[in-house]
């Protein structure tokens, strides 16, 4: 089954092999690499072997002890995390605790939920008491489709993806808007225990990783965390988001996932609000990603908007050349007029319509000029 799914996949990308033959990327993604390939344990699972001195679950403790007990806890992680990457240790050789650092995270993603601070929108709606939030979510999973994805980036495919509904960005242009903006909790309604079945089976069959989007999975953070408590099947995390979190969501994601896929759309803010309606993106996304890339393997995605290489692409690629030299950058030429811009072309005149191959062919050379590595993956 598997070798007949891979045989298929090679068919119609054969760039999902040959790419792992190129040094930089190997290089870049080694850590996802050998998680993908079963040589070492995937974050999640090395997790729920730091041991937790207490049950996190207990109503008796505050959140500011519960965030005490996890940064302990995160060092404690970080240094087995380096004893696994130099062999000196294996996962097998540590016992599985009654309680462990996952458990202090999706205890915190709940507190975290309700009232919301998961995103930088900060709504603080009880969504565990069914309120929606500026996402659309409240206190289910929502999952819209999940299945191997050969779309995505040659390192990754085939991709195990689970879409899940909502989003906390209202972007004129998404082209997920069926799931992001307009049916958000038309779905299927999964607990965390049905996540993790999914997860597994999607890697059984064939996926090299399990990649969390959207929409946004931000707002499915809570139970995207709680999923990888019943998740034993070794297996690379993704989280393919817009990176519009809260400093405190990336402190329980860091040392869960294997690999980032960020969006990196925008050079300014005046943009962001305009398209996307978002306060502050240049400030938070920048800090988001610089903390992501000091926790694991990255892939930016950025996005290429028409007539906005002066005040997007270009302060984009510099600040990743500065910042994040080490990541791969897909420069994507996908872009097309979906949701209210095609609805609405007289009011947003400057992308009503596709990037033109010289808009592109310039990104390109931008990246040239700046030292990124984007052939593979663009």
């Amino acid at each position: 089954m598997i070798k007949t799914r891979f045989f298929e996949i090679f068919m119609v990308r054969p760039d999902a092999f040959s790419v792992w033959e190129h040094s930089e990327v190997k290089k870049r993604l080694s850590w996802y690499y050998k998680v993908m390939i079963n040589e070492k344990p995937a974050k999640f699972l090395i997790a729920k072997r730091v041991e937790s001195p207490i049950n996190p679950y207990s109503t008796d403790l505050t959140i500011e002890e519960l965030w005490e007990i996890h940064d302990k806890l995160a060092n404690q992680f970080k240094n087995l995390l380096e004893r696994i990457k130099k062999g000196s240790c294996t996962l097998e050789e540590i016992p599985k605790p009654q309680y462990s650092l996952l458990d202090i995270k999706i205890a915190l993603a709940k507190r975290l939920m309700s009232p919301c601070t998961l995103c930088e929108r900060r709504c603080r709606v009880r969504r565990l008491e069914g309120q929606r939030g500026t996402c659309y979510m409240n206190k289910r999973c929502v999952v819209h489709s999940y299945f191997h994805h050969i779309g995505e980036e040659a390192p990754l495919v085939p991709s195990g993806t689970i879409f899940y509904g909502g989003c906390n960005f209202k972007c004129v242009f998404c082209q997920n808007y069926d799931i992001s903006q307009v049916s958000p909790l038309v779905g299927e309604i999964l607990s965390p225990k049905q996540l993790a079945a999914v997860q597994e089976s999607l890697r059984r069959s064939g996926a090299r990783n399990i990649n969390h989007v959207g929409g946004d999975p931000t707002p499915h953070l809570p139970f995207i965390i709680e999923s990888f408590k019943y998740l034993e099947v070794n297996v690379p995390q993704l989280w393919n988001s817009n990176m519009y979190l809260t400093l405190d969501s990336m402190k329980l994601l860091v040392d869960l996932i294997d690999i980032w896929l960020p969006d990196f759309k925008y050079g300014n803010n005046k943009c962001a609000e305009r398209l996307s309606r978002v306060k502050n993106y240049w400030e938070v996304v920048t800090r988001n990603l610089k903390y992501a890339y000091e926790n694991g393997d990255m892939i930016i995605r950025h996005l290429v908007l028409p007539g906005h290489l002066e005040c997007c692409t270009y302060p984009v690629l510099k600040w990743i050349s500065h910042n994040t030299p080490y990541v791969l950058v897909n420069i994507m030429e996908q872009y097309r007029p979906e949701h209210i811009v095609a609805r609405y072309p007289d009011r947003y005149p400057d992308i009503a319509r596709r990037p033109t191959r010289d808009e592109i062919i310039k990104a390109y050379q931008i990246a040239s000029d700046l030292g990124i590595v984007y052939e593979p993956v663009s």
